[in-house]
């Protein structure tokens, strides 16, 4: 036929009388002609001749058809392809009826080699006529397209992957504690990959035990945290694992030994990866994924758990060596006589530190920092010399130093002279031009120091390099680094400080005002100086309430109660107020659009910021002046107001126009305890305080000011949304109790023993029977042998079993009992019962009685 190749010789050879075909000689001459023209043709074809679609093919098609190639010569489509007999069942019936089929990216199940593969392909099959005209066969054009889809599939799988890992790292470069990345990596891996269970795991020192210390578990699975023995699981894994290689194990009960399998199976595991953190050539952590049932682990799954052990543990180990910056600057700060020395201390000791040099070689990218062995070949390299240098760690480790240096150097033996040098003295110094790994050069600054074992022998060189034309803009980054560091450890010392001492200043404010209350209960009204210097004494008592309420506030402790509050409405019906505190010198405007949007914020609190904001405008008007409340709505871009996110905010302004402050005095303004007023005339904390209130409601307080023009302070609030509760502008009614007005048995607890006997007093002035624990374990045998008790009234903080603790317990065995929870901190409690409720310290009889009735009002 005129034709070369393997199929031309097989097809001629072939005893085509034992089909229906008949010989060739008797082939009519449309097939011969096709036949002719198919052997001919680089493109994959095949024939499909006849009622039985008996099929010929060229040696494209035959390379196609692999480990079937020759059987499916002269074999019937049905029976050479029969695992898609019904698809070419269909080609036939369409083909001999004259017309056409295309399928474009079909994907077909083939035997080729002897097991079941998806195969993509691109097939055409046309009708081919006989001699008379009439279609006789189908001739199909077979074009495997598999490798390309399988490489479009990588692709997609390996952008999916690396978009993964981006959001995972950024997750977790906000977060400082290591459980909570461990715990978020966990889950947000277990969802990615679809497992049954994603866990962590910390080895014992003798590499054998292993802790699993949380774990993420898909609906319906379990728990698996708990400390096991890596024997357990058997050699495999004991062998995998120690030297630093993953386990992988598509089916557990096929692949692993009895008892090694049962142990999986027993913790609802049957198919699993587990990847080993080896660090200083010791086994230290686990990271695994496991499937419940048998699971087929592909490349991409394994790449995956591998990248996310390592960056993982590279966060983990962050936030551990931020931790040991944050223990060794508290230890510090006790050894300083004043904040101010004390941080400044801190940063110089930070930057002679060990742990600081080992986050530097971690992870900056400033300097190029790496390892030299005794003859100078690289042995390791960090991020800032792949970023400086251009080579990644797999392209530079082995390599001579001598590669960074210009040919004219090496050749006049530079770099043997800087190692000798080094050698020699210890260290050596220099700034010279060296060579990146594109071409170019830069100008380094170049320090290289020997590394001597115990003994005293050369056993390698560190090697830093700075690219020093970056010089000048990394010395501002370092001053910017520095002075945040500064602000935030002060502001998170004295955070800490003012925490702390609102909680035993309110404890001593309670047992003094109490005792005051029940004093004064107690004089006779004729005594009129007593009775003065009391009541005098109590309102100091209250002054230093509010203290500690703005204490709170800048530690961003107090409670809150946010809700949709109407600025403007808010405003105009504080005006009035506001003119009585400023007198008749000072005159107030507003100015707000109409349809303003509500805000979201607490609205006491809110009031106690405008009028102190009000009060200072007043103070820097000595003379009078003009001051002005205005409200506007914002969208802003991030980066547009500092320390605020991108999004829609009220911005609510009070202006004035008095002295206004000079640069110095602004940038210091919000910290805490800095006045300009005189002694006795402020404690400084008024703009801190409303700065930790804006905070915590989401914004931020922003100050505008001017020498002699005036000063505007903004108030930054986000937008309440529509789902939150609307203020409550009607007075609110006391609920009065079920039980009507009868006596009281009530429980009250405190480790105070002075709080403690006046908090049982005021209950028993208000006509109630007390008993007094002055603990947990005190207060559960007293409720337990006493079940007519109507009340507890526990304090929060006290040694061995914490108020929540107590109620929680008093609730197992009680769930209907009344609760009031008093405490000096400002903590916000999330989980109280419905039947309890939070008061703060310190509170008077009358705040106490109205507690009581709230409480008790929807008791049985």
């Amino acid at each position: 036929m005129g034709a070369r190749g393997e199929m031309a010789r097989r097809i001629a050879e072939f005893d085509w009388s034992a089909t229906s075909l008949g010989p060739m000689d008797a082939w009519p001459q449309s097939l011969r002609t096709i036949i002719a023209f198919m052997t001919n043709c680089p493109v994959p074809l095949v024939m499909l001749w006849g009622p039985d679609g008996y099929m010929v093919y060229n040696d494209a098609y035959a390379i196609f058809a692999g480990d079937a190639h020759p059987r499916l010569l002269g074999s019937k489509v049905r029976e050479g392809w029969p695992e898609v007999a019904d698809f070419n069942d269909h080609v036939m019936r369409t083909g001999l009826a004259g017309k056409t089929l295309a399928y474009r990216n079909h994907v077909l199940s083939l035997n080729r080699t002897g097991v079941f593969e998806d195969v993509w392909l691109n097939l055409d099959y046309s009708p081919v006529f006989d001699d008379a005209g009439q279609p006789a066969g189908v001739i199909a054009v077979v074009v495997e397209i598999t490798e390309a889809v399988m490489a479009e599939r990588a692709l997609r799988e390996s952008e999916r992957r690396l978009r993964f890992l981006d959001d995972l790292g950024r997750t977790a470069s906000t977060i400082v504690d290591a459980d909570d990345i461990l715990a978020i990596t966990t889950r947000m891996t277990g969802e990615e990959m679809g497992v049954s269970i994603c866990a962590y795991a910390d080895m014992d020192e003798d590499q054998n035990g292993f802790t699993i210390r949380g774990d993420w578990a898909a609906p319906g699975a379990q728990s698996i945290v708990g400390h096991y023995d890596l024997t357990d699981f058997g050699e495999l894994a004991v062998s995998r694992l120690s030297a630093g290689q993953p386990l992988v194990v598509k089916d557990i009960e096929r692949e692993l030994t009895a008892g090694a399998a049962a142990t999986f199976v027993a913790i609802g595991v049957r198919a699993t990866i587990c990847m080993p953190l080896v660090k200083d050539g010791r086994l230290t952590a686990l990271m695994a994924v496991h499937h419940a049932q048998p699971h087929d682990w592909t490349d991409q799954e394994l790449a995956l758990i591998r990248a996310v052990t390592d960056r993982s543990w590279a966060h983990v180990e962050r936030v551990g060596v931020e931790a040991e910056l944050r223990r060794a600057a508290e230890e510090l700060r006790e050894l300083n006589e004043t904040l101010e020395s004390r941080v400044n201390e801190r940063s110089d000791a930070l930057l002679r530190s060990q742990m600081q040099f080992r986050l530097l070689v971690q992870g900056v990218t400033d300097y190029a920092i790496y390892m030299l062995d005794p003859e100078g070949h690289v042995s390791s390299w960090n991020a800032g010399a792949e970023r400086i240098k251009g080579y990644a760690p797999e392209e530079i480790i082995g390599r001579h130093f001598s590669t960074f240096y210009r040919p004219a150097d090496r050749d006049n033996g530079d770099p043997a002279r800087a190692l000798e040098a080094a050698r020699k003295d210890g260290s050596f110094t220099a700034e010279g031009w060296r060579i990146r790994k594109d071409g170019s050069e830069f100008r380094a600054s170049v320090v290289i120091d020997t590394i001597l074992d115990e003994q005293g022998d050369l056993i390698g060189f560190t090697k830093i390099t700075r690219d020093v034309t970056e010089r000048e803009a990394a010395q501002r980054e370092l001053e910017t680094a520095r002075e945040a560091l500064f602000q935030s450890q002060k502001l998170e010392a004295i955070g800490q400080l003012t925490g702390g001492v609102a909680h035993d200043f309110n404890n001593l404010l309670m047992a003094i005002s109490s005792s005051l209350a029940l004093l004064r209960k107690r004089m006779p009204d004729d005594d009129a100086q007593a009775v003065r210097l009391i009541e005098n004494s109590m309102a100091a008592a209250d002054r230093g309430a509010a203290l500690t309420q703005r204490m709170l506030a800048f530690a961003r402790r107090q409670e809150l109660k946010p809700e949709r509050v109407d600025v403007a409405w808010l405003v105009r019906g504080m005006i009035e107020l506001m003119q009585r505190s400023l007198g008749p010198s000072w005159e107030i405007s507003t100015r707000f659009p109409p349809d303003l949007a509500a805000v979201f914020a607490d609205p006491n609190q809110l009031e106690m910021a405008l009028l102190n904001l009000a009060v200072n405008a007043r103070d820097a008007m000595p003379g009078g002046g003009d001051l002005r409340i205005e409200a506007s709505p914002r969208k802003i871009t991030r980066g547009e107001v500092k320390d605020l996110p991108a999004g829609a905010y009220i911005r609510l302004s009070v202006i004035d126009n008095g002295s206004g402050m000079d640069a110095e005095t602004l940038a210091r303004a919000t910290e805490p305890f800095f006045t300009t007023k005189g002694v006795g005339k402020g404690t400084g904390l008024g703009l801190s305080m409303i700065d930790g209130f804006a905070r915590q409601m989401g914004g931020v307080l922003q100050l505008e000011s001017v020498v002699g023009t005036g000063t505007s302070a903004h108030l930054w609030l986000p937008l309440a949304q529509e789902s939150a509760a609307a203020p409550d502008r009607a007075p609110t009614a006391v609920p009065q109790p079920a039980r009507g007005n009868r006596p009281l048995t009530v429980l009250a607890v405190d480790d105070d023993a002075i709080i403690l006997m006046n908090t049982a007093a005021i209950i028993e002035d208000m006509g109630h029977r007390v008993f007094e624990a002055s603990s947990g374990a005190e207060a559960l045998e007293i409720f337990t042998s006493h079940p007519d008790i109507d009340l507890v009234v526990t304090d929060h903080a006290m040694p061995g079993m914490k108020g929540t603790e107590l109620i929680a317990a008093l609730v197992e065995q009680r769930p209907d009992v009344p609760i009031i929870l008093a405490t000096g901190y400002g903590e916000i409690f999330d989980n109280l019962p419905p039947r309890a409720l939070r008061l703060g310290k310190p509170f008077s009889q009358d705040e106490l009685e109205t507690a009581v009735r709230k409480v008790c009002a929807t008791s049985v």
